[in-house]
């Protein structure tokens, strides 16, 4: 069995994007991606709204405001050389309460620290020019903002990957790690892959790789499970483009929203509701094993105890579409209940400390022989590019 120089493992947006950075860094090496799914884009990056995200909400010096900039700009050249449609669609960002006021005008100074460009201050009347049916009392513009398909993008990736000479395990869950005779030998359902090094960005179940490896890590993996309805056909002219509340900073979450997508759709949501098992994108779905373990977790508790009345909120607006409708109207008062037809869910796997803390920024762990991306959220699909050559500068030489 031949050793490969580097092992990807995980086929979502961020690993994909990682192989092409190790590829350009080190013409030639031997590197392998591995996935449990027959196919790429199958998790969190399949199932997102589809943003380019600009870079206004995150804390000036972070890796999220680092990243997520020249990230942005990154995936539309992508997207320009590989035929990939996107649109710059522009975003709102409606203040509707006076105490939500102040926050408008923190992210409005958050995007001219990250370089964000073109961002706006509006009034009432200005928002109504470019988003007639939007209702608030002030709000934020940003026209570099805008929507791509992921799992196109995702596509795209592959195949350059696959052009440079990078082989794809599909279908192979790592069940197993072991060092041995200086390399890693990686025991998956479909087969051993021996590796010098390993890039874990597993998603879902990034710390569960780790902790393969005997990684240590201060952090667990919740997931949050994400819904959406789409706005019916005859509707969808009550927006142009994006529109978005002002996020409450406790949470890493952006409230419901609606996104225009590159399929002429028009989607709302998505809310974050505790999910029972990691790819629990349905409130049946449960694994028992999975929420035992999230539940033996001290930070979990922590978690819950710190957030428990917006959890039960969440949960309620998760079962009555009326509440998901009323969260709706305070961007959009036109829409109804009769608009709006449930659709799809996404799982959001995010990390949360000891403490019960919510991790916000992205979380890298370095090892001799591995790296573990502990926590990539939004906006890592926007940010995936950059995240790469970030990731691939930090895997030592061979």
């Amino acid at each position: 069995m031949q050793t490969n120089e580097i092992a990807v493992i995980g086929a979502g947006i961020v690993g994909l994007a990682t192989t092409l950075a190790l590829v350009q860094r080190r013409p030639g090496a031997r590197i392998v991606v591995i996935d449990k799914e027959p196919q790429v884009a199958a998790h969190q990056t399949g199932h997102n709204s589809g943003v380019i995200h600009s870079g206004i909400y995150y804390k000036p010096g972070s890796l999220k405001a680092q990243l997520c900039v020249s990230g942005g700009q990154k995936l539309k050249h992508f997207c320009e050389a590989n035929d990939v449609r996107f649109e710059a669609c522009g975003k709102l960002i409606v203040a509707t309460e006076p105490d939500e006021l102040p926050r408008l005008e923190a992210l409005f100074e958050r995007a001219q620290a990250n370089g964000v460009p073109g961002v706006t201050r509006l009034g009432p009347e200005q928002m109504r020019q470019i988003e007639p049916h939007a209702a608030g009392l002030a709000g934020l513009h940003s026209p570099q903002t805008g929507i791509v398909d992921y799992r196109q993008v995702a596509a795209a990736m592959r195949k350059a990957a696959a052009r440079a000479g990078v082989q794809f395990q599909m279908g192979a869950r790592v069940e197993r790690i072991v060092r041995a005779e200086g390399a890693l030998r990686i025991e998956t359902s479909g087969g051993e892959v021996a590796a010098k090094y390993v890039v874990n960005c597993a998603g879902l179940y990034s710390d569960r790789i780790a902790q393969l490896m005997g990684q240590a890590s201060d952090v667990r993996i919740v997931p949050f499970r994400g819904e959406y309805y789409m706005v019916k056909p005859e509707r969808r002219s009550l927006v142009r483009g994006l529109i978005y509340p002002v996020p409450d900073p406790r949470f890493p979450f952006l409230g419901v929203h609606f996104t225009c997508t590159v399929h002429g759709e028009l989607e709302a949501g998505p809310n974050a509701v505790l999910a029972f098992a990691r790819e629990g994108y349905t409130l049946g779905r449960v694994d028992a094993r999975e929420l035992g373990g999230m539940l033996a977790y001290g930070g979990f508790w922590q978690m819950a105890l710190r957030y428990w009345r917006t959890g039960l909120g969440e949960f309620y607006r998760s079962f009555s579409k009326r509440a998901f409708v009323r969260s709706l109207q305070r961007l959009v008062p036109d829409i109804g209940e009769a608009d709006a037809e449930r659709a799809g869910a996404g799982v959001r796997a995010q990390a949360i400390d000891r403490r019960g803390a919510l991790v916000d920024d992205f979380r890298l762990v370095e090892t001799a022989d591995a790296l573990h991306v502990l926590n990539a959220p939004s906006p890592a699909a926007t940010a995936s590019l950059a995240i790469g050559e970030y990731i691939s500068a930090k895997v030592p030489a061979a």
